[in-house]
């Protein structure tokens, strides 16, 4: 189902790009203005346990509150009152938390969600680029009032938008906020995203709208990952030459190849400056499994705040030891986890439910 964008489209023939005008994406371990979330409202994605899902949800929201604002998209006010009684009750700050009325389909702002790109040397520091979205490779229709989200916020801040006009999702890219970007040929090339587009021109999107130097490719994502292998189940920057991957300690499982792969990869790549990238080895849980369905648990689905890194686990015994090589990582961050074993049952966790703004 495509959408009508409320702003005039502009193609790579029509304008002059986000790249030609300075703009880019900065990295998540930026200082943020605020994270954008989309409050969970489809039972279809937690089919018998959307109300399990609200506590550790807005302990999300209550970790972000200390550090940023929070904007929450709703769909009226009803979802509001809804929304506000989960927060207070866990403790969340709720003058850093702002509501707006825009009404999705479903929770996964990281994927329908705005992309700011930011240019500090001109007048206007911020735009926002609206991706195409079709759920995916149109596995879960409808998607029409998620399609539009970016735009109707950029219309509440007077925010120039860009409609590239083919599908992309947030959750599918990685960056280093120094010209590079990590994604996957699962996820970007597959035939049910934009099969018009070679991997070339698909790369000359990324470069155009996205502000970046380099496109860097892994082969693989993870098993029960609905997203055909989103990067940010694998492969996350933690600063500009540094990637935590995760890997598989059992070679008996499905992802221990697939991983293995992705990591020879990472080994080979160099970036701008000809550097090679640092690799952190992190674990994957052990596996979940729901109704008979391999859920895509993964600790590198977390989320980076101004003050925290929000991790996913999954009362796994692996849990701990992620825990502390993320918090190794990071040693200017607080380090939380926080139980995912509900959400997961979305097949998504903390950073799929988020994206950030970038402070100018």
């Amino acid at each position: 189902m495509e959408s009508t964008k409320n702003f005039p489209t502009s193609g790579p023939s029509d304008f002059p790009t986000p790249k030609q005008q300075g703009y880019y994406f900065p990295a998540e371990f930026a200082k943020h203005e605020a994270t954008w979330l989309s409050w969970p409202h489809k039972e279809a994605s937690w089919p018998g346990k959307i109300d399990s899902i609200f506590p550790n949800y807005s302990l999300f929201v209550k970790y972000l509150a200390e550090s940023e604002l929070v904007r929450i998209n709703v769909a009226n006010e009803a979802m509001k009152f809804f929304a506000v009684h989960h927060l207070q009750q866990a403790g969340v700050n709720m003058e850093q938390v702002q509501f707006f009325f825009h009404p999705t389909n479903d929770a996964w702002c990281r994927d329908h969600g705005p992309a700011f790109l930011i240019n500090p040397n001109t007048d206007q520091k911020k735009v926002i680029v609206d991706w195409n979205y079709n759920a995916w490779g149109n596995k879960y229709p409808p998607y029409d009032l998620d399609d539009v989200v970016p735009t109707l916020i950029g219309k509440h801040f007077n925010l120039p938008v860009y409609n590239p006009g083919i599908v992309m999702e947030g959750g599918s890219v990685e960056f280093n906020g120094k010209g590079t970007l990590i994604t996957s040929t699962a996820c970007l090339l597959n035939e049910n995203r934009n099969p018009h587009l070679n991997q070339g021109q698909i790369e000359k999107y990324l470069y155009d709208y996205y502000g970046v130097e380099q496109v860097l490719w892994v082969d693989e994502g993870i098993v029960g990952d609905d997203t055909d292998g989103h990067i940010d189940d694998t492969v996350r920057f933690i600063n500009e030459d540094t990637v935590i991957t995760v890997v598989e300690e059992n070679k008996n499982d499905e992802n221990y190849v697939l991983l293995q792969s992705n990591l020879q990869q990472l080994k080979e790549m160099r970036l701008l400056n000809g550097k090679q990238l640092n690799i952190v080895e992190l674990p994957m849980p052990d596996e979940l499994i729901y109704e008979d369905q391999r859920l895509p648990c993964s600790y590198a689905n977390f989320y980076i705040s101004n003050k925290h890194v929000i991790v996913p686990i999954f009362q796994s015994d692996k849990d701990d030891k992620a825990l502390t090589i993320i918090a190794d990582c990071f040693k200017d961050r607080e380090v939380v986890g926080i139980d995912s074993t509900d959400i997961i049952w979305g097949l998504g966790s903390f950073h799929c439910l988020s994206q950030q703004e970038p402070m100018i």
